[in-house]
């Protein structure tokens, strides 16, 4: 078939745009958005598809979905088409959402159809300079970029695609797509509160903690307001993001998912729903507490502070669930209570110089390994109970 026309062309008053039509298949796995089976010339992959890099915009909602690039990884699969000479198979397909203005023409005839696929041609305008492009990559960003900086720009590349002009359906398919591939955890942990649909049962346990770790990060009543680090974080915004996500959803997937955690009260197993307006005000209550209780160790680097170290939030958030167990949140006197619970431990912590006599280590030496964040935990509990569970 003929390379898409390069121009505009205008016909009796018509402005007819540049276009690129591909033989395809159209599978009706849903009556509502059948799945595209065509292919594109490497060089034309990028001209018709944007890649929806995950960011946050000015009142911190999400946008895009896609992490950064991989340069090296570019770069090998680059090396890779432009190395062989000949006998090279690239069976990877491109998975692109398209936006409503792409068009499938469906072919007539008794074998245009077998049941399970319908032949026809997919039509996708070229757009002007200043026109949003009609598609967005969902699956093989690196494999795209690398494509289009090879020097074999009209090598075919197999492409599957559904129609889809909203972000929430091409960032829902980006997670069920990529579920079982080794993306970065702090984007999965990012996307999964905007992801409404049903989820595999290793992402939906993990949706809840997700949820909360983005509301401490944005709730300006939150201890933790603007202190973690997710992946859209800008550069600048790194600087003052002392804590990783993937610490702060391990200690609220722990409490949830034990039955021992403060937070597992608050789940309901059978259903999957879970009270968040509960477990915010809890969480509000006990780190605040934690925050006010040290705040010289508060808000600081890790290397400046071991309570804002994976460590020592993992330890502090074990003695939550232990602490969080007795107390009314609804209780006027809820965070004066925590809070005089918590005080026995500042002549005792070492968070940020000194020494922990009882593990054998400097301030600083503290680290998150099992035999730490056990020993840790152990002496936290103990120091909690001998100078506060006695006086109960």
């Amino acid at each position: 078939m003929a390379r898409a026309a390069k121009k505009t062309t205008a016909h009796k008053g018509i402005i007819r745009r540049a276009v690129i039509r591909r033989r395809a298949l159209r599978i009706m796995q849903d009556p509502e958005r059948p799945l595209y089976l065509f292919s594109l010339r490497a060089e034309e992959i990028l001209k018709i598809a944007d890649i929806s890099r995950i960011a946050r915009d000015a009142q911190g909602e999400l946008l895009g979905y896609q992490r950064p690039e991989v340069r090296q990884h570019i770069r090998n699969i680059q090396a890779y088409l432009d190395g062989r000479q000949g006998g090279m198979l690239f069976p990877n397909s491109i998975i692109l959402s398209l936006s409503s203005s792409v068009r499938f023409q469906r072919e007539r005839g008794p074998e245009a159809d077998d049941g399970l696929a319908h032949a026809g041609t997919i039509v996708i305008p070229i757009p002007g300079i200043d026109d949003p492009k009609p598609a967005w990559i969902v699956d093989g960003q690196q494999r795209a970029m690398a494509l289009s900086r090879s020097q074999r720009n009209d090598f075919p590349v197999a492409v599957n695609a559904f129609v889809a002009d909203d972000i929430a359906t091409q960032r829902e398919q980006f997670l069920l797509v990529n579920s079982t591939k080794p993306l970065p955890r702090g984007l999965i942990t990012e996307l999964l509160p905007d992801i409404d649909t049903t989820l595999p049962a290793n992402l939906a346990i993990r949706r809840a903690p997700a949820v909360l770790c983005d509301l401490l990060n944005r709730d300006p009543k939150s201890p933790f307001f603007g202190l973690i680090r997710r992946a859209s974080s800008t550069k600048a915004a790194r600087k003052t993001e002392v804590l990783a996500d993937t610490s702060v959803m391990q200690i609220l997937q722990e409490s949830l998912t034990t039955p021992s955690g403060c937070l597992f009260a608050y789940r309901n197993v059978a259903t999957a729903q879970t009270d968040f307006t509960s477990i915010r005000k809890l969480l509000l209550i006990y780190w605040s507490a934690v925050r006010d209780t040290f705040p010289d160790a508060w808000g600081q680097p890790p290397t400046q502070s071991r309570l804002m170290h994976s460590a020592g939030l993992r330890a502090m958030g074990r003695l939550m669930d232990r602490v969080m167990g007795s107390i009314d949140i609804d209780a006027s006197d809820a965070r004066r209570r925590v809070l005089r619970e918590l005080a026995p431990l500042t002549r005792v912590c070492c968070w940020t110089s000194g020494s922990w006599s009882d593990l054998g280590l400097r301030w600083n030496e503290v680290q998150n390994v099992p035999t730490h964040v056990r020993g840790l935990t152990d002496f936290l509990l103990r120091t909690y109970h001998d100078r506060v569970g006695v006086a109960r």
